[in-house]
């Protein structure tokens, strides 16, 4: 089957993307990628067997795409270079990523009538209420996420098969909406094996990090991922933990919010805000880590999905401290892998710290647990199987 992937950024980097597009080609498929482009220099490219095709883009329809719902400006320009993918490369299934661009997706299918696929990454019209532009003037005034919500649902009613990340996911997708239950597929994002078998591992962190009692946070450094708790707890760790150190790798827009919190509590000594490292060095700060955390606020987002960094962590056996964040704080204790702090709460936080620190075996066995559960049912190999199941039945 030739099956058009619909990406509304520009690829590489996407775990997620990469991943199903290499598993459908393994499995006898065709996969070509419509993304976009911002440089006029940068054109087709095979990436791992995925034919990418690039669509040229600007600032203008970059901005336009936040206000998708709002006004049909960017649902028309994009329709008008998916019809011209859809037709140059033969396309047989259409692979949404996530809703911003389905609405144009299927407009220019609408002659076609391929079957497709809307693959939810997130709950979008969730995570859009946390947006700091959201909250004043004028995004709070031209962008709806109420209305995102109704576009949502839309999508997910006229698509041929829905994937979502996580069993909560589908129930709060399910429950929503009503739709039947065999039209949703689970398809979580969890880690290749080669992410923790074909590693290379850099001496230089390891060194770096040796003498200190290294709790570790991966990704995406928004406020929403809760690193204000984490960074608050330390106040009352570096007490009982002298070589207590919190690592940081990732960034985002408020970071200069978290560094300045870590200023007024005087707590120089006790973070390393390492930025953004490629995705290969991954392995080496894992190593380098004792506890490891997702410390997400609660929302309806969080509530219904987890991390990739989870299974990350998981796979080196490392024991992982999450909050009680549902999807993740299920993921947790079903697999006995880690201990669960309430959300916001940095005393909370710190007594969990503390009873990993004090009891190396107990790191250990949690860490043992993860390990085990990532390589026997939850890396990438296994949990793909739906995806091609999906494919190899859809009509």
């Amino acid at each position: 089957m030739r099956i058009g992937m619909i990406l509304d950024k520009t690829f590489p980097p996407d775990p997620r993307v990469e991943n199903e597009a290499i598993s459908l080609i393994k499995n006898g498929h065709e996969v070509f990628l419509f993304c976009l482009k911002y440089n006029k220099n940068v054109g087709d490219v095979l990436i791992k067997g995925i034919q990418v095709k690039r669509y040229q883009s600007n600032k203008l329809e970059y901005k336009l795409s936040a206000l998708a719902y709002t006004f049909p400006f960017y649902t028309n320009l994009m329709k008008r270079k998916i019809v011209h993918f859809l037709n140059k490369y033969k396309i047989e299934a259409i692979h949404i990523h996530d809703i911003r661009i389905a609405e144009a997706v299927f407009k220019a299918n609408k002659t076609l009538k391929l079957a497709t696929v809307l693959d939810l990454h997130d709950n979008m019209p969730e995570i859009m209420k946390l947006y700091a532009h959201l909250q004043k003037f004028p995004g709070k005034q031209l962008i709806s996420p109420k209305r995102w919500k109704q576009k949502e649902e839309e999508f997910i009613n006229k698509a041929t098969k829905i994937i979502t990340v996580s069993q909560e996911f589908i129930e709060e997708v399910v429950g929503r909406t009503k739709i039947a239950r065999n039209k949703i597929v689970l398809v979580p994002n969890t880690v290749h094996q080669s992410f923790y078998k074909e590693v290379v591992i850099d001496n230089l962190i390891i060194d770096s990090y040796k003498n200190d009692f290294v709790i570790l946070y991966l990704g995406d450094t928004g406020l929403r991922r809760g690193l204000q708790t984490a960074i608050e707890a330390l106040v009352i760790l570096k007490e009982k933990i002298p070589n207590v150190k919190l690592v940081i790798v990732g960034i985002s827009s408020t970071d200069s919010i978290l560094k300045q919190q870590v200023s007024e509590l005087k707590l120089e000594n006790y973070v390393d805000f390492q930025g953004w490292r490629d995705v290969s060095l991954f392995p080496s700060y894992i190593v380098s880590s004792k506890v490891c955390i997702s410390p997400l606020l609660r929302n309806i987002q969080h509530d219904v999905a987890y991390a990739n960094k989870l299974f990350q962590y998981m796979s080196f056996g490392k024991p992982v401290l999450v909050s009680d964040a549902i999807a993740q704080k299920n993921l947790i204790e079903k697999t006995n892998s880690g201990l669960v702090h309430l959300e916001k709460n940095a005393q909370d936080f710190a007594n969990k710290v503390m009873q990993l620190y004090v009891d190396p075996e107990l790191r250990d066995r949690l860490g043992s647990n993860g390990k085990q559960f990532v390589e026997e049912e939850f890396c990438w190999e296994k949990t793909s199987e739906k995806l091609i199941a999906l494919y190899a039945n859809l009509k």
